[in-house]
């Protein structure tokens, strides 16, 4: 009976110590290596430590939208807008990131694909396809962050989805205390996303694209995750503005707004392709204060290189100087958008925009003159994850196509 207690004793004793063997590498696993979901932030693992880091996520809006032009019979449609898909990581010791952006509403998905090295926390150099900094500012907002249902006129006429591939250096650093400065350069292919076509025969077309902006924050900084928005959802304790600039010349353009390649093509006098030069020229205001915000923009677009260009290859038909609007989206772009978010997630805006072609007389123009007054009504349950947002667009087109839209969407960032 002793020998049997004895026994006992030493299994119990071996029982004790593994189950905290167990325990102790639990934790320590634990600690080395995590799981967790949250709404807006995906599905996260971190390994060794959080040394490497990745992250699945993305995000999903159902809109219905109302369309209505003078004297035609109203349109009404309800799809997603956007069906994201988004894989991104990061190696914490080695500098490194990356992201993969989908967005499956698209008949081609892919938007983002792009490294990056990190030097310093002031510093990232980015290779590969990436959302540019070279266009207006609401254009470098991601689309699940937008302060309407959806962007801007001028961001609709003067970009695409506003992705490039190509190579991408944004710094930032501060001047005393408060002033923050930071100048941004880019060089790209000019043919927007996808820029090397469907197969080794869709080669990219014209020259590179180069161009820089350089933003300005004379108070400081935005609060972290607010500067990823046009509204003022972490209601600044104090006033912050950033003044910026951005401008850009695409060698050889042969799409309407530089993000294409192929959609047309121009001569010289021996009937060998001439393409023109297209610049975009962007200032921007934004300014945040307690929910309060205002976003004001302007844009500039316009064409060089038109000597003795034909727009057939067997050299007879001479490119009339109004001709190019016709091919390239010129002229000059306005719009404001004044905004305020309640603590309790009420978001109210009012936007007006306005457009001059650079050729008024042209009625060919891609650019039309018009002018388009949007008022819109957010409520975010969620931060910026869960929303529903409804917004009304009258559009006032000097040809006399008026047209009305109403929107209504739901999103979820999962």
């Amino acid at each position: 009976m002793k020998q049997i207690y004895l026994d006992m004793k030493k299994v119990a004793s071996l029982i004790v110590f593994l189950c905290i063997s167990v325990l102790l590498n639990a934790q320590e696993r634990e600690e080395k290596n995590a799981a967790s979901f949250d709404l807006g932030s995906g599905l996260n693992f971190s390994f060794n430590e959080e040394n490497y880091q990745f992250n699945f996520g993305g995000f999903v809006t159902p809109t219905y939208s109302y369309s209505k032009v003078s004297g035609g019979d109203a349109e009404n449609t309800l799809n997603s807008r956007n069906a994201f898909l988004i894989l991104s990581g990061k190696a914490v010791k080695e500098k490194v990131s990356f992201l993969v952006q989908t967005d499956y509403s698209q008949s081609q998905p892919l938007l983002d694909a792009w490294l990056a090295y990190h030097p310093n926390e002031d510093v990232t150099i980015t290779f590969g396809q990436k959302q540019t900094f070279l266009n207006n500012r609401e254009m470098i907002y991601r689309e699940d962050r937008l302060q309407f249902t959806d962007r801007s006129l001028l961001s609709q006429k003067l970009s695409d989805t506003g992705r490039e591939f190509g190579i991408f250096i944004e710094t930032k650093f501060m001047v005393g205390n408060n002033f923050g400065i930071a100048p941004m350069a880019a060089i790209t292919s000019g043919d927007g996303r996808n820029s090397f076509g469907s197969d080794s025969r869709d080669s990219d077309l014209g020259g590179i694209k180069i161009g820089g902006r350089l933003d300005v924050y004379p108070l400081g900084y935005f609060t972290e995750g607010n500067n990823l928005f046009s509204a003022d959802l972490t209601h600044e304790n104090r006033l912050k503005f950033v003044i910026g600039g951005a401008v850009s010349k695409n060698t050889g353009a042969s799409n309407a707004v530089g993000e294409g390649h192929g959609d047309f093509f121009l001569y010289n006098a021996n009937g060998t392709d001439n393409l023109p030069d297209y610049l975009q020229a962007y200032i921007d205001l934004l300014l945040k204060y307690k929910g309060f915000s205002f976003l004001a923009e302007y844009a500039n677009a316009s064409a060089e290189g038109l000597d003795l260009v034909f727009t057939d290859e067997a050299v007879t038909q001479l490119l009339a100087p109004q001709q190019i609007s016709e091919f390239l989206v010129l002229g000059d772009c306005y719009n404001m958008q004044v905004g305020y978010v309640t603590k309790r997630g009420f978001g109210f805006d009012v936007r007006y925009e306005n457009a001059t072609p650079e050729f008024e007389t042209n009625l060919s123009s891609l650019l039309t003159d018009y002018s388009s007054f949007t008022l819109g009504l957010t409520k975010y349950f969620d931060n910026n994850n869960l929303k529903m947002q409804a917004a009304l667009t009258t559009i006032d087109v000097a040809n006399g196509n008026n047209q009305t839209v109403g929107e209504f969407l739901i999103q979820v960032v999962f």
